[in-house]
């Protein structure tokens, strides 16, 4: 898009470059052409007058130099009539160009105008792709936040946690200290047990 604008910002500075020529061509065209019509008729005008009067004079040697005088005007009157018309052929052709080149211009303008307009159009759309996009992630992510917390909770209440040697050695030592004791006291009964039996024994055959 930044392309397409500075092409188009290059054909609007050429085409008004191009006006301004142009413009400066015909002023220059119409004053010079209105000045070589203006000398034109003076001259035709000139021999009409100098026609008639040598007409009506055509003695001597004034009828000769008026003779002379016709033939030199009728020479810048062909002059200026060709000058003109090589005024007229190279403005018909400049404004032939000019109208050909601002036709092309133009074609040239609307196409990069409406690729600009596509392209703005399908930027905007990315945009919004990426917007949208953005928040679904934002979505999934607040989600996915949620999830692990919850797993995280489930582990600390489901998942035992492995208990330290040492704390796991000391209870067994407990656990060891306590059967001793109680086998102790164990013996200690067995022990008397068989006292209470012996005396027993005896009081019987007494």
């Amino acid at each position: 898009m930044a392309e397409l604008q500075k092409q188009l910002a290059g054909l609007a500075s050429s085409q008004a470059e191009m006006n301004k020529i142009r413009s400066e061509e015909k002023a220059i065209y119409t004053k010079n052409s209105a000045e070589m019509k203006a000398g034109i008729e003076g001259v035709k005008k000139a021999l009409e007058i100098l026609r008639d009067y040598y007409a009506q004079n055509s003695k001597g040697a004034a009828a000769g130099a008026g003779g002379g005088v016709v033939s030199m005007l009728e020479v810048v009157e062909s002059d200026f009539t060709k000058g003109l018309a090589e005024m007229e052929t190279s403005e018909a052709s400049s404004a032939a160009e000019y109208e050909k080149v601002s036709y092309m211009n133009e074609v040239t303008k609307t196409s990069k105008g409406q690729d600009v307009k596509y392209k703005t159009k399908e930027a905007t759309g990315l945009d919004k792709s990426t917007s949208e996009a953005g928040s679904d992630r934002e979505g999934v992510q607040a989600e996915l936040d949620a999830l692990i917390e919850y797993l995280t909770k489930l582990d600390k209440m489901c998942v035992a946690k492995a208990e330290p040697y040492a704390e796991r050695q000391a209870r067994r030592e407990a656990e060891l200290a306590g059967l001793k004791q109680a086998l102790q006291i164990l013996e200690g009964e067995a022990v008397l047990i068989q006292e209470k039996a012996r005396v027993a024994l005896r009081g019987k055959r007494a």
